[in-house]
C-alpha cells in the first residue's frame, strides 16, 4: 500500500501526517514503528491521523508516538494539524473543532504560519491524570535511586510531571526524566518536564516525552511547566516557555480556564511511503 504523507514540525517537535478523510489508513503498531526509524523509515516523534469526526466537530486527531503507543493529546502537532488540515482543502475555516480522545480542543489560525489552541481545562485531581496519590497535592514525592524526587503533576489531555530545576543545561532527562517517565506512580506514563524559572514571564523548559524520549519541544508540556509555575506562583499568566526548539506563548486565567497555546508550524515536504 503506498501513503501519501506530509511533514511538518512545531519547534522542531516532528510529525508524519496522514489525511484519512480522503483516503483508507490502517496502520498496525509495527508499521508505525517502521515508519517513525530515522534511518529506514521516514522518522518522526509522533505520526498525526486526520480522521472523520465522530460528533459534531470538523475532525479527529488521532496521535501515535515513534514506539507505535496512541496517545491522546499533543499540542506542537495540533498546530501542524490545523495548518495541514487547511492546505489539504479538508477545510476553510479559521476556527476548527476536533476530536481528541479525551475531549474536544479549538484550533484558531492566526496566520499561515502560526496557530492559537485551545488546549482546554486542565485536571489536578489524581485520578484524571493518572496518578497514584491519596490526596491531590500542589507537588508530589517520589523515590528514585535513592533520591527523592518532587514535582507538580497535572494533566493537559495527557499525563505531565514539571520538576522545578535551577539549571536547564543540566537537567537530568536521561536518568530522573527516564525513570519517572514509566514509574509506577503513573499507571499510564507520563511527559517529564524540567522547568527553570527565569523571571516572572519567562521560563525555560526540557521534556522527556512518553514514548519518544527527549525531543526540541512539547506543547502540553509548554502549558503544563506554565500552569504549574502559575500554581505555585512563581509566574504571571502570560508566560514565554523557551524550549530548545524555540518558544511559546502560555495563558491561563486560573483554576476552571482552559489554557491557551500560540506558536509556529512549518511544513518541510510532502512524500509517500510503501508499507
Amino acid at each position: 500500500m503506498l501513503i501519501p504523507f506530509t511533514k511538518m514540525h512545531g519547534l522542531g517537535n516532528d510529525f508524519v501526517v496522514i489525511d484519512a478523510i480522503t483516503q483508507t489508513v490502517q496502520l498496525a503498531q509495527e508499521q508505525i514503528r517502521n515508519i517513525a526509524d530515522r534511518h529506514h523509515g521516514v522518522g518522526f516523534d509522533q505520526m498525526l491521523i486526520v480522521e472523520p469526526a465522530k460528533g459534531d466537530a470538523d475532525f479527529r486527531y488521532v496521535i501515535y508516538n515513534a514506539d507505535g503507543s496512541e496517545v491522546s493529546q499533543c499540542g506542537n502537532g495540533a498546530r501542524c494539524f490545523a495548518l495541514f488540515v487547511q492546505r489539504q482543502g479538508l477545510t476553510d475555516k479559521k476556527s476548527i473543532r476536533v476530536e481528541t480522545n479525551t475531549g474536544e480542543i479549538v484550533l484558531n489560525v492566526v496566520s499561515q504560519n502560526e496557530v492559537e489552541v485551545n488546549m482546554g481545562v486542565p485536571a489536578f485531581a489524581p485520578s484524571d491524570i493518572p496518578l497514584l496519590a491519596a490526596e491531590e497535592l500542589a507537588e508530589y514525592e517520589v523515590e528514585l535511586s535513592q533520591q527523592v524526587v518532587s514535582f507538580s503533576a497535572l494533566s493537559i489531555g495527557n499525563p505531565h510531571a514539571v520538576i522545578n530545576v535551577n539549571d536547564i543545561a543540566s537537567a537530568p532527562l536521561e536518568t530522573v526524566g527516564k525513570r519517572l517517565e514509566s514509574h509506577t506512580v503513573f499507571p499510564e506514563r507520563a511527559n517529564i518536564g524540567f522547568s527553570q524559572i527565569i523571571n516572572r514571564s519567562e521560563l525555560a523548559l526540557r521534556v522527556y516525552e512518553r514514548g519518544a524520549g527527549e525531543t526540541l519541544a512539547c506543547g502540553s508540556g509548554a502549558c503544563a511547566a506554565a500552569i504549574a509555575a502559575i500554581k505555585l506562583d512563581k509566574v504571571d499568566s502570560p508566560v514565554k516557555v523557551t524550549l530548545p526548539g524555540g518558544s511559546l506563548n502560555i495563558s491561563w486565567a486560573g483554576l476552571g480556564m482552559p489554557v491557551i497555546m500560540t506558536g509556529p508550524a512549518t511544513f518541510v515536504f510532502d512524500g509517500t511511503i510503501t508499507i
